[in-house]
């Protein structure tokens, strides 16, 4: 009995010093990341305009195809580089489109008809999955539809699960009917790729209409540990919060977003929290045998360094917007050759304040690549966060860019209840 304790004791004291150290070492600093004495200011109000004309979904003998998005007109409307640069401003031209407060993923079909894929429930719409069970809470995806361009959107009367279980009844550990939460699409001309949340892990699939989907595979390992599990890189680590009990340690996943150019499929992943980071992972899109790796460039870029005066949940936090964590990446290429810059969109969130249950204070950033490569260096728009001031809500930073006749639109969340369509004008 005494050499089965000292043998406890002794493998103990070996695997605590196995055990990687734990804490969060200090990130680089991200270009145009305000300085931690920063004070915020209120975002101006934003104007309504009439919404343009676009031509309507052309009648179809057959089903409609995808197309690739077109980039903006450059020079004949404005883009995310005047919009940069303070030549251009967004405003609403629909108030209600009509999808869901949360979130949206928006593609165009050879007939003009767009599509909008999202997760949702019983609860949240009277989703159903493939066996004909009610869908818990937050949901698998289903694809809104417009035929007015993009004004709005609306599911089939008897809305189900867009991607079938493989028997029934479903199972949510095979399926993930129960969710594929904050879907992300990208049509590269041959491939619809889409990645999506389930339980903190990043799942990827694959379709050539849109409708039929390949099995998920799980991307790099994503998911949220304890550094008994495995260490992680710093970016990785998560750091004390304030007003958050400290638990996990690493983290990789999160609300994803997906990228193809030049035949590599990017994959954006959260990394770490407070601060939270952005990063990638990477393979050739005809390599579906090989494993993600990580972008030699991660942390593509950092949040605030600091949660910010803690009393403050408002304007004046405007600066601290991202400090817990970065995700929901969508991206924009605009410009050719050695001038192409990536635009992202994406998700910031401080986290909770005192006496809140959860996360409770959301933004929604921009960033760019400081060179034409993805992988690589990033700066952040030092007037972040978009359109609305801390606190806003859930659905804001989940943003969904659309290019439609040249005219570069957003689809986002300004009150946390209903979803608006916003247009790129020039000021």
């Amino acid at each position: 009995m005494r050499l089965l304790w000292v043998t406890g004791i002794l493998l103990a004291a070996i695997l605590a010093a196995c055990r990687p150290t734990p804490g969060k070492p200090a990130l680089p600093a991200t270009a145009g990341q305000p300085p931690l004495d920063s004070v915020g200011t209120a975002r101006a109000a934003l104007s309504h305009v009439t919404p343009v004309a676009v031509p309507l979904p052309a009648a179809a003998s057959t089903l409609p195809a995808l197309t690739r998005e077109r980039a903006p007109a450059t020079g004949v409307y404005p883009t995310l580089v005047d919009f940069w640069a303070g030549r251009a401003h967004f405003a609403v031209d629909v108030d209600d489109t009509g999808l869901p407060m949360g979130e949206s993923e928006t593609v165009m079909l050879s007939n003009g008809e767009l599509w909008s894929y999202v997760h949702a429930s019983q609860r949240s719409a009277g989703v159903v999955d493939s066996c004909g069970a009610p869908v818990e809470f937050p949901g698998c995806v289903v694809i809104y539809r417009s035929v007015d361009g993009g004004r709005r959107f609306s599911l089939p009367d008897a809305p189900a699960c867009l991607i079938p279980c493989r028997q029934c009844p479903c199972q949510a550990d095979i399926d993930h009917t129960v969710q594929q939460q904050y879907p992300r699409v990208y049509f590269d001309g041959g491939h619809l790729w889409m990645v999506y949340e389930y339980l903190g892990r990043v799942m990827l699939r694959a379709s050539t209409d849109g409708r039929m989907w390949s099995a998920p595979e799980h991307v790099a390992d994503t998911v949220i540990w304890h550094l008994w599990y495995r260490d992680c890189p710093a970016e990785e680590r998560i750091g004390p919060h304030p007003f958050d009990p400290f638990n996990y340690e690493c983290l990789r996943g999160g609300p994803p977003g997906v990228y193809v150019e030049q035949g590599t499929l990017y994959v954006f992943v959260a990394q770490g929290r407070n601060p939270g980071a952005m990063g990638c992972f990477k393979r050739a899109i005809n390599r579906s045998d090989l494993p993600f790796v990580a972008c030699e460039g991660n942390p593509l870029f950092v949040g605030a360094a600091d949660y910010g005066p803690l009393d403050e949940r408002g304007a004046a936090a405007n600066p601290f917007f991202d400090f817990r964590t970065i995700s929901s990446a969508e991206l924009q290429a605009i410009g050719e050759g050695q001038e192409r810059r990536y635009y992202m969109l994406y998700e910031g969130v401080r986290g909770p304040a005192e006496g809140d249950p959860g996360d409770t204070q959301f933004g929604l950033g921009l960033a760019r690549s400081l060179t034409n490569r993805i992988d690589g260096p990033w700066e952040k728009y030092p007037d972040n966060p978009l359109l609305v001031d801390l606190p806003a809500n859930i659905g804001l930073g989940h943003a969904d860019l659309m290019v439609l006749e040249g005219r570069t639109y957003l689809y986002t969340s300004l009150d946390g209840i209903t979803r608006s369509r916003l247009v790129l004008l020039w000021n």
